[in-house]
């Protein structure tokens, strides 16, 4: 099991030459060759200044992806035409300073200071049947575990995050029902959790921010409609939670799994805000991971006392420092946060993490690439400070 007292969620920003690389190639002015090239130098300083920071566990920064989740539909067939938007859509809140992308998206869309609205796409939803290509993560951890010696962490969406590719208008000719479209993708994720043990993995995180977007009413209701239960919450919840479990259980025991919950994060914006304690008693119990990183870098997350609700063979990551905003977190105030979440959780079960990853997607939080390293660091050291000596 990994004991890492600082751990890592998964994205960095990313360097403004791979994102012009990856215009070019669209465009057809790169060959494969040449932007895998550019991807490899990506990944290969990420993975410096994972190290150089101290980090016992690194990822690859998720510099292969459009997004966090943008795997799964990049080597699977079925998901039809969709831009990054099909992962970005919601309202967004907590910026006052909208970039000229902003503006450029939401011109024919509902924005004002403070709050951009990006609609669902109306022509999002599974077209076909789906039709494993390649697999989603196999050359990420293979090219990252020759790169460390520390550990590698993969990253892989929750089945249930796919409710937003379901649709009722353009899906139901080949998958009739939400629990049909999702049963193929939990096959799909069965099998790379399968293919990543056996190529040596012993990290994989479950990234599952919808499940903390079931905590506001405002982001719920899109997930109850989906799920055609909107008065059985607790049901969806317990299903969903299922769907995870299951996919955690293709790996051997070998293998520890993280389980990441986030209210959102964009452009150091947010989608819902709210305490744990109305998903903490069967999330916190029943999962199957054995280390839950948890968004806790500000008042939207709540308190900690929904952490009574773990049991005994979970470790909690608190993700304590933001990756939203540039300003520097102090060690004391950190370690003091840590040992007021100690009243609920023993210090030996605890450790700490970013809030979340630094980009999201290629767009990135709007910190500097100087930042992100401080924050980094930052984690390291109070890891130090509270823990000591931590293996």
């Amino acid at each position: 099991m990994i004991n890492a007292k600082a751990d890592v969620v998964g994205s960095l920003l990313r360097p403004p030459g791979l994102l012009a690389a990856q215009k070019q190639f669209a465009a057809g002015a790169l060959t494969a060759a040449e932007f895998k090239k550019i991807e490899d130098r990506a990944v290969d300083d990420a993975v410096v200044l994972q190290e150089r920071a101290g980090l016992e566990i690194v990822t690859d920064g998720e510099m292969r992806r459009q997004s966090f989740q943008s795997q799964m539909t990049a080597a699977v067939e079925g998901f039809g035409q969709h831009t990054l938007d099909a992962f970005l859509w919601g309202e967004w809140h907590g910026d006052t300073h909208p970039s000229s992308d902003d503006q450029s998206r939401a011109a024919s869309h509902s924005s004002e200071v403070g709050r951009l609205t990006l609609p669902r796409p109306p022509d999002l939803g599974v077209v076909g049947k789906l039709k494993w290509r390649r697999h989603l993560c196999a050359e990420e951890f293979t090219y990252l575990r020759a790169r460390t010696r520390r550990t590698p962490k993969i990253t892989l969406p929750s089945p249930s995050l796919w409710v937003n590719f379901w649709s009722r208008e353009r899906s139901v000719h080949v998958y009739p029902t939400l629990d049909s479209f999702l049963e193929d993708v939990v096959q799909i994720l069965c099998e790379e959790v399968a293919e990543l043990a056996r190529l040596g993995a012993t990290y994989i995180q479950i990234d599952s921010p919808h499940y903390a977007l079931l905590i506001d009413p405002a982001t719920r209701a899109f997930y109850q409609e989906q799920a055609g239960d909107a008065a059985g919450f607790d049901r969806w919840l317990e299903r969903a939670l299922n769907l995870d479990n299951a996919v955690i259980s293709a790996a051997p025991s070998s293998v520890t799994f993280g389980f990441h919950l986030c209210r959102g994060n964009q452009e150091s914006r947010w989608l819902a805000e709210g305490g744990y304690e109305s998903v903490a008693p069967l999330i916190f119990r029943k999962i199957k991971a054995q280390r839950l990183l948890l968004e806790y870098d500000d008042a939207r997350s709540g308190s900690f006392e929904p952490l009574r609700h773990a049991s005994d063979d979970k470790v909690i990551v608190l993700g304590l420092v933001t990756t939203k905003r540039p300003d520097l977190e102090a060690v004391d105030a950190l370690a003091e946060r840590i040992r007021a979440a100690s009243r609920y959780v023993p210090l030996e079960r605890l450790a700490i993490s970013p809030q979340c990853g630094f980009a999201s997607s290629v767009i990135g939080n709007r910190i500097s690439a100087e930042d992100q390293g401080r924050k980094l660091r930052r984690v390291v050291e109070t890891a130090h400070a509270v823990w000591g000596g931590w293996p």
